[in-house]
């Protein structure tokens, strides 16, 4: 099992490669650390436990899957070459090997459980949701999202860059285009704080949380079925029109990460991301000040006017 977990570790550097060079990316000086690369494979930076566990579990089974098929494809090649008719022109005629089959009935038992012990264990870290620090709800809409901070009163949609939402006679006359990406798009998404390299996952409002701190999401849709999903979080649930789903995440570093609905919601569900900035608890505070004054109308209090200026 060590040796294992070991050099599943090794396959999890290797395959995690590619994600570094996110590393030189930022937005509003923060690092863009979940997001996807064009041509690249591999997972996205684990930025949760929940992701890691993921990460982890999918490397060991990996490994597993890699050595049974090494062995199944060696005892063919053997089989064939010792016991083709050339080498064993009078074929065997037995038709029971009591060793053999209790070996092949005991062996997949051991794997099955091997890997159960291991994945159990998170499946149910994913599904017990803990105590929130911050609970949000996210509503699903053909096609945007919409947020609700619960315990602060105050919420906004969420509208990708070039959605035809987002976009101003200003833009139009400039040329911009709904869902297209052409140079006055690009200018948008630069004014914005994002470049092109954020086209499709860059949403004109973001949903801003703590590191560090448990973030709950509770997931409905209010037309059809949409999926909330943060592949750099480990988090993914279906948002069903009359259901109220929950998961959680603790986000362990600053940065931006990206999502996308990831149920088929219809003829623009490919403009549907999702973004989310893990900022420190002090940048929070400040923007949580503001978003009640913009969103809900609620005068920021004193330490945060300070702050602000």
């Amino acid at each position: 099992m060590k040796n294992l977990l070991s050099l599943s570790a090794v396959m999890a550097s290797l395959t995690a490669l590619p994600a570094m060079a996110q590393d030189n990316l930022r937005i509003d000086g923060l690092e863009v650390i979940g997001a996807p690369i064009d041509g690249k494979m591999g997972f996205q930076p684990a930025a949760t436990r929940l992701a890691q566990d993921i990460h982890d579990l999918d490397y060991l089974i990996l490994v597993i899957i890699t050595i049974i098929t090494l062995f199944v494809t060696g005892l063919m090649g053997w089989v064939i070459v010792r016991y083709n008719k050339k080498r064993n022109p009078q074929p065997a005629s037995f038709t029971h090997h009591t060793p053999v089959e209790i070996a092949w009935t005991v062996g997949p038992i051991v794997i099955l459980v091997l890997i159960g012990a291991y994945s159990l264990p998170i499946l149910f870290r994913q599904q017990e949701i803990p105590q929130a620090d911050i609970t949000i709800k996210a509503i699903g809409h053909q096609w945007y999202w919409e947020y609700e901070y619960v315990d602060e009163g105050f919420g906004f949609e969420s509208y990708m860059i070039g959605a035809p939402a987002t976009l101003t006679a200003e833009d139009e006359d400039a040329g911009a285009v709904a869902n297209m990406l052409n140079e006055p798009m690009i200018k948008k998404l630069e004014e914005a704080g994002y470049s092109r390299n954020e086209w499709l996952l860059a949403t004109d409002t973001s949903v801003v949380v703590p590191v560090g701190k448990t973030i709950v999401v509770q997931v409905t849709g209010a037309d059809v079925i949409h999926a909330w999903t943060i592949p750099a979080f480990g988090v993914k649930q279906d948002a069903v029109p009359g259901r109220l789903a929950e998961l959680w995440f603790s986000a362990d570093k600053e940065g931006v990460y990206f999502g996308q609905c990831s149920e088929l919601c219809g003829q623009a569900h490919a403009y549907m991301p999702i973004t989310v900035k893990v900022v420190s608890e002090e940048a929070y505070a400040e923007w949580l000040g503001k978003a009640k004054a913009e969103y809900a109308g609620i005068p920021q209090s004193l330490p945060l006017q300070l702050a602000a200026n």
